[in-house]
């Protein structure tokens, strides 16, 4: 391939021909990229060129860039995990959820208000008070990590052991609802975005990887929101997978 010749902005023009090059299987999933000086060669351009058309490659997640070792293709990944959102009860009413995640560091527990987005899941307006807890979280089978949130309304704890145990497990909290009278259901939503700082710091995300966002809402009498629980997890590497059974209709 000769010097970039189009107009426009000459990194992205670059960028343009190397991605060509990845899609057309020229540049294959985890082979290195040529060096720096190849690059320059190749199209004719300058390092800073070179180095900020990387850069955009690199944020559209087509690159991943590797410390002492150089710039590689990144691969399309399969998810190394099967995330389960079953809940089961045994014989004896104790509920279970599962999961494998095993706790990186102690739950951090603090009081919060309802936003706009976790009071409308709650049924609830914007301001009202809630139990928060937090917790960092690793599957030990694949590495892969995991944020868990759980949000508690006042108006839900009042009355229980969640009062005074808001950092309860989740399987706990469904024991300790349904003992206080609850008939349980339940309702998740899953969607997909890019994560914020403090997100992709904590699950150790590469670039240009979103993450996975579960929101879970434990129901009860007359489909009242009764707690919020929000999982978060690498994009990448981990799928949901849900059991679905017909619901009766009139």
């Amino acid at each position: 391939m000769g010097e970039i010749q189009r107009p426009g902005a000459l990194y992205k023009q670059v960028a343009a021909a190397i991605r060509e090059a990845i899609t057309s299987g020229e540049f294959t999933p985890g082979a290195p990229l040529p060096s720096e000086a190849q690059l320059i060669d190749r199209y004719g351009v300058s390092r800073p060129t070179v180095r900020n058309a990387i850069a955009a490659l690199r944020t559209e997640g087509l690159i991943e860039v590797i410390h002492g070792k150089g710039s590689f293709v990144r691969g399309l990944l399969t998810p190394s995990l099967t995330l389960d959102r079953t809940i089961t009860r045994d014989g004896t009413g104790a509920y279970g959820t599962g999961d494998e995640w095993k706790p990186v560091e102690s739950p951090h527990t603090y009081r919060t208000k309802t936003t706009a987005e976790t009071g409308a899941a709650l049924n609830l307006g914007e301001g009202e008070a809630l139990f928060g807890t937090d917790r960092l979280l690793t599957h030990p089978g694949t590495g892969t990590r995991a944020l868990h949130r759980t949000l508690i309304p006042f108006a839900t704890a009042e009355g229980t052991e969640l009062a005074a145990r808001p950092d309860a497990e989740p399987a706990e909290i469904y024991q300790i609802l349904a003992s206080a009278g609850h008939a349980l259901a339940w309702t998740e939503a899953t969607t997909a975005r890019m994560p914020l700082p403090d997100e992709r710091a904590a699950l150790e995300l590469p670039d240009a990887t979103p993450v996975l966002h579960l929101a879970r809402v434990t129901r009860g009498d007359d489909d009242r929101p009764l707690i919020l629980e929000e999982f978060r997890t690498s994009g990448d590497r981990a799928r949901a997978a849900y059991r679905i059974t017909a619901t009766a209709t009139a």
